[in-house]
């Protein structure tokens, strides 16, 4: 096997995740990019050097500068048009209040149930806020009762930090049912993915996950576990994660430096099959059927699957939605739990759960 990438940043000298963490301070976490200098806060963050130019390739290819370039923009030239009325028209921006109610559900000293459903309940009616509320709660399968989610005043996330400005700056206050048919999102998400990944995990995903392998003391496969913040952010949880990936994408930013760089599908059969491991996929692919080929693998007992919950293409089955998908091919799981995480503006993201039934 080729070996694996070393957790560092590309253009930085000074990078190390744990270093990373440390230096992550309180005022940071409530004010990660001041007076809304994304690009300074980059290349502060990561210890980049001020005349910075690398290519974060995406959906799109920028350069920091180019991205701030959009940020100075505001919602000029459709850059905020996340919310349009039944003629296709852009309608007016939710306020703060309703877009800091959005980001408050995650915060990790709060319990989720009740911070979902407060900010349906409270919010005015035909209002946007009140879209995106109905859209969450009729998804939302939380944890049941058997898996514990203590609130915590303590952890830490930056990426969550930086989600956090960034729907405040792109005026976002979450998905609603529309939301699927936005095909672009904005210029921020390829910084965001290439020093953090693809989608953002939540306190609450994280405790759904460390609660299940405590209770089957077991480790976990991120596969195809790409620049590894996942599997960071959960070992810090205490977890054991095996990070799987093949790495055909470049990543400016690794978060470990133990990524076992092989084949999933190769990988699953060297070990059992994972009979003995919960089975993790963040933003599985959708081509060249990947995805169905290693939940055809897998032969343990859970599977979560953090990604879109919507119809709008980017699910690792790109015809069907997760649910439909398990629904029709993997009917000997059932979900235990579908959970909202933390959703770039434009993009409506869950961790789901499936656990394989009982034989009778």
């Amino acid at each position: 096997m080729p070996p694996p990438p070393k957790a560092v940043t590309t253009g930085s000298s000074t990078f190390t995740p744990d270093s990373f963490f440390e230096a992550w301070s309180d005022e940071r976490r409530s004010n990660p990019v001041p007076n809304d200098d994304l690009r300074s806060a980059i290349i502060q963050a990561f210890g980049l050097k001020p005349s910075d130019s690398y290519v974060y390739h995406a959906i799109a290819s920028v350069t920091l500068q180019q991205v701030q370039n959009a940020v100075m923009q505001g919602g000029s030239k459709g850059l905020h048009a996340w919310y349009r009325d039944e003629k296709g028209e852009p309608l007016e921006p939710p306020p703060e209040t309703d877009i800091a109610a959005y980001t408050s559900i995650f915060n990790s000293a709060t319990a989720s149930n009740k911070a979902f459903s407060n900010f349906a309940s409270n919010a005015k009616k035909q209002s946007i806020r009140a879209g995106v509320g109905s859209h969450l709660t009729s998804l939302r399968l939380p944890a049941p009762s058997s898996i514990s989610i203590p609130r915590s005043k303590a952890h830490v996330n930056p990426y969550l930090d930086f989600w956090r400005w960034s729907c405040h700056n792109l005026e976002w206050c979450g998905p609603e049912e529309s939301t699927a048919n936005l095909k672009n999102s904005h210029h921020v998400l390829p910084i965001f993915m290439h020093h953090f990944g693809c989608a953002c995990p939540s306190y609450e995903s994280i405790e759904i996950m460390r609660s299940l392998s405590r209770a089957r003391k077991c480790g976990v496969i991120d596969m195809g576990s790409g620049n590894g913040y996942w599997a960071y952010m959960l070992r810090r949880a205490g977890l054991t994660v095996a990070a799987v990936d093949n790495m055909q994408s470049l990543w400016r930013t690794m978060w470990v430096d133990d990524t076992i760089v092989e084949d999933g599908i190769q990988y699953l059969k060297r070990k059992n099959s994972g009979r003995d491991d919960i089975l993790l996929l963040v933003y599985p692919i959708v081509s060249l059927d990947f995805t169905k080929q290693i939940l055809a693998e897998y032969a343990g007992d859970i599977i979560c699957i953090a990604g879109t919950q919507n119809s709008n293409g980017y699910t690792a089955f790109k015809d069907v939605t997760v649910n439909e998908y398990f629904e029709k091919e993997m009917q000997n799981f059932r979900k235990i739990v579908q959970v909202p995480l933390p959703s770039f503006a434009g993009k409506d993201e869950a961790l789901y759960v499936f656990e394989r039934k009982e034989v009778a």
